[in-house]
């Protein structure tokens, strides 16, 4: 099985390139869920900081009264073999710290770059690694020290905004809590102890931490409490001597504060048979054989964790594409396949799978009915019109028989209102195809990734479009004219068989009357009235014979031209000019959306840490 200093640093490594490429908790299920950490929690002035810096060994955290800590420090500590010590920052990675009073100044700037100079508080953290002889592998958590007030400066929330954030760490259930208490006061009255009671009542990932055992009252001692008597706890109870301010004014080195804490528990009437098992070096080794034995715990379900990880990356890079061919070849035939899938879902819109096919059926079903019954035939076949037509139609010679000229150019005039509907028809139907075009663009899936090819495209089959209409106008245009040009004689004949049948009641009525003037001529008034209500009824009837016509011949003539064509040919015209592109120019069309470009990276980054992850923690873990 693996050692403490290869297991724990492995996941150190893994939990600092998972905060690189910002897969780190708070943001879903990670490998923070699961990995362990050590939160350090205490209230203001409880000695924190100092814990901290007595296991790193070194004097790096700012100090000062009431609220230092005002951002979450997540601090990670690397053993190495050399002699080197130094630190590096998250938001400053190429930036090597060797002079740790400026890993201070870094700490308190950073913070201050989030929070400004004041009191407040936020939860974005700090992340920072220092790399070691000195130190055991270790993830730490800095968080603010709990209060009880909100001094001026802070707002009023400020008491229950700490905790929460305090909360956010230690409910996880892979924090392991470091609760920093001082011995000279009530541990009932320790906030560190009641927010690991609430959080972890069984105590099993509660640490005790005892600071300033050697301020308490003379002839006072904590035994009780590091013995467990006064508060069991799971684990043991470490009591920790923290260096005085008097020795931190001096710039007392850590190495020589360690030596003196040893001294003091060896030589302490009071502690001295708990000697072996107090101090930072102790709690630093505790924490860190705590957090192997947690690590081989989560072995499996931490190698799941990232078996799952690995294949949704991968299918998210089949998702949205992987990397693009360089070859002209591949280039455009991948073009070409994008087409294709693009044609697919154009073709499911019109027949049927996805919506917007139907709106077509609803242009020839409900827009030209409806258009067609709002010509205005009444008014053009009015008694007025139809006698001025019919007047005009044989010029000075009166007619004989019929006016056959007037029939004609009243049929003429009227046959031509049909072009307006049918104009429409062929535009609406346009209309709905380009909406379309866009629409597939939009969901085809394969697409997303290519801004320039679906400009391309979309210019290309809104070109093939435009054709396809200008065919379809020609088309139905045809139609009309059509029924102009040939008249259905049969039509007239049988109104010549049947002359009363297209009379309306009240003309029957004055035919059958006698002449109450019988000098009136038969060419008079009421007669010629008469006969030009017959001719505009006659043509009226004619007209709607014509229109039922139309009204059936128009959809079809749309469809074959406009619909029919683009299934069949939208891109043609595109793919004969693709074919005879150079490289340049198919690269070009194949530029990607710069987001999604870098979402890419970002995926295969990931997808390269979560394999190398498993490879090593596998290796790691049956050396």
């Amino acid at each position: 099985m693996a050692t403490v200093t290869s297991l724990i640093g492995l996941i150190n490594k893994i939990q600092r390139a998972c905060t690189l490429l910002g897969d780190h908790g708070g943001q879903g299920m990670s490998l923070w869920e699961i990995l362990p950490s050590v939160a350090v929690v205490g209230g203001q002035s409880s000695g924190k900081s100092s814990v901290l810096e007595s296991v790193v060994g070194r004097d790096f955290l700012p100090r000062g009264s009431g609220i230092v800590t005002r951002r979450p420090l997540v601090l990670q500590l690397h053993k190495t073999e050399s002699g080197t010590e130094y630190a590096e920052f998250l938001h400053a990675p190429k930036k090597r710290f060797t002079d740790f009073v400026a890993v201070r100044k870094e700490i308190a700037d950073e913070t201050d770059r989030i929070t400004g100079k004041t009191k407040q508080i936020s939860n974005i953290p700090i992340h920072l690694s220092i790399y070691s002889p000195n130190v055991v592998n270790l993830t730490l958590i800095d968080l603010p020290g709990l209060t009880k007030v909100a001094v001026e400066g802070q707002s009023e929330t400020i008491v229950e905004d700490i905790e929460n954030m305090v909360r956010t760490y230690v409910e996880k259930p892979n924090c392991i809590i470091l609760a920093i208490s001082p011995a000279n006061q009530d541990i009932a009255t320790s906030d560190a102890i009641k927010l690991a009671r609430d959080v972890d009542p069984s105590g099993e990932r509660t640490f005790g931490v005892l600071t300033k055992l050697d301020l308490m009252d003379k002839g006072t001692n904590a035994v009780d409490v590091l013995e467990g008597r006064a508060y069991r706890l799971q684990h043991p109870w470490v009591g920790i001597v923290n260096r005085s301010q008097a020795d931190i004014n001096k710039n007392v080195d850590m190495i020589l504060a360690r030596r003196k804490e040893r001294e003091y528990f060896e030589t302490s009437p009071d502690y001295g048979h708990l000697a072996s098992r107090m101090g930072s070096e102790y709690l630093a080794k505790l924490l860190s054989e705590h957090l192997e034995l947690v690590i081989r715990q989560r072995i499996p379900s931490i190698i799941a964790l990232i078996n799952k990880t690995i294949d949704e990356l991968n299918a998210e890079l089949d998702r949205i594409g992987r990397p693009i061919a360089t070859d002209g070849g591949a280039q455009l035939y991948m073009i070409l396949e994008l087409c294709r899938a693009f044609d697919r879902v154009f073709k499911e819109h019109l027949d049927g799978g996805r919506p917007g096919g139907d709106r077509i059926f609803g242009v020839f079903d409900n827009q030209l009915p409806a258009a067609l019954k709002k010509l205005p035939f009444d008014r053009y076949l009015s008694l007025k019109n139809v006698q001025k037509v019919v007047t005009e139609a044989d010029g000075y010679q009166p007619h004989l028989i019929a006016p056959e000229q007037g029939y004609r150019r009243l049929i003429d005039g009227a046959i031509s209102y049909f072009k307006g509907p049918a104009e429409a028809s062929v535009d609406a139907v346009h209309y709905v195809l380009k909406e379309l075009v866009r629409k597939s663009i939009a969901e085809t899936q394969e697409l997303k990734r290519f801004p320039s090819l679906q400009t391309d495209i979309a210019t290309a089959a809104n070109e093939s479009l435009e054709k396809f209409r200008d065919e379809s106008r020609k088309t139905v245009l045809r139609l009309v004219e059509m029924e102009s040009s040939y008249l259905t004689a049969d039509f007239f004949r049988k109104l010549n068989a049947e002359p009363e049948k297209n009379l309306n009641p009240s003309d029957k009525k004055k035919n059958a009357e006698p002449d109450k003037n019988p000098n009136q001529s038969h060419t008079g008034d009421r007669l010629n009235e008469s006969y030009l209500r017959r001719i505009g009824s006659n043509v009226n009837a004619y007209i709607a014979m014509v229109c039922d016509t139309l009204r059936n011949t128009i959809p079809k003539a749309v469809v074959y031209c406009q619909v029919k064509e683009a299934k069949r040919s939208l891109l043609t015209n595109f793919y004969a000019q693709v074919g005879s592109r150079e490289k340049e120019r198919l690269s070009a069309m194949l530029d990607e959306d710069p987001q999604l470009m870098d979402r890419r990276i970002q995926i295969a980054k990931r997808l390269e840490l979560y394999i190398s992850a498993r490879d090593d923690i596998d290796a790691v873990c049956w050396k």
